[in-house]
């Protein structure tokens, strides 16, 4: 079993969907758990509320990761509470899906620097109180969309392999240490973004998909809580798909 107590964990963006699901996670598996949030207050303290209720110090902090002031605050307002941060977990991620032809520069600024800015300003934010500790897990939620691209999405998949390579980058950086960095792409997940997409979408998705189905947030919670743990101590640079066979690589 997957133990994580006396670790103290940092999840972007757990406000709900696949974040609130990999922060509850962790807290099962024995860790105190921090994450930031954008702006909704009330789904913030309710994950809070659900850390809290499995015996884990919980701590959410208003933060918007494409400022990299705000991530350096977020990192010491973490390490002030809990005197360390074991695992950092960057999914704060955004859409503004549109064709090539008819996308503005703002939309595809705004996801990259969201999707892959903000993961790098918290990455070199930890970086080095883990590089002082010897130790750390860093985890970055790209997607399939990021392994092979999608139409109407350039500037998402654009944001989430330069994610991969991020990730890359940042485990042969830090393996000296003890650090690994690994990246979960998820495939198609039941969250409230997908449950309104047209039935004839989520049909031919379901059809592209070999296992049939779309994946549930806790399967991708599952994979972020294994790579976080000293089970996959040997695992670096990798990007686990947990995407039910629709990218094979």
């Amino acid at each position: 079993m997957i133990d994580l107590t006396g670790k103290s964990a940092l999840v972007t963006g757990a406000s709900r969907g696949i974040g609130k699901a990999v922060a509850v996670r962790l807290a099962t598996q024995g860790a105190d758990v921090a994450f930031s949030y954008r702006g909704n207050e009330a789904a913030a303290a309710a994950t809070a509320g659900e850390i809290e209720a499995l015996g884990r110090r919980a701590l959410a902090v208003q933060a918007d990761v494409t400022d990299p002031e705000a991530a350096d605050g977020l990192v010491k307002t973490v390490l002030e509470a809990f005197g360390k941060i074991d695992i950092l977990v960057n999914n704060a991620g955004i859409t503004r899906d549109d064709l090539i032809m008819r996308m503005s520069v703002e939309a595809f600024r705004e996801v990259v620097e969201t999707n892959l800015f903000g993961a790098f300003y918290m990455t070199k934010a930890v970086t080095r109180p883990m590089l002082k500790a010897k130790a750390g897990r860093i985890i970055n939620m790209t997607s399939v969309s990021g392994q092979a691209g999608q139409t109407g999405q350039a500037n998402y998949s654009a944001s989430k392999a330069g994610l991969i390579g991020l990730t890359k980058a940042t485990a042969r950086e830090l393996a000296s240490r003890s650090i690994t960095c690994n990246a979960v792409a998820p495939g198609f997940v039941l969250t409230e973004l997908t449950k309104d997409l047209p039935e004839a979408l989520q049909a031919q998705i379901t059809a592209a998909t070999p296992l049939g189905r779309f994946g549930t947030t806790e399967e991708i919670a599952n994979a972020v809580a294994f790579l976080a743990s000293d089970e996959a101590a040997f695992i670096t640079g990798q990007v686990l798909a947990v995407d039910g066979g629709l990218v094979m690589m």
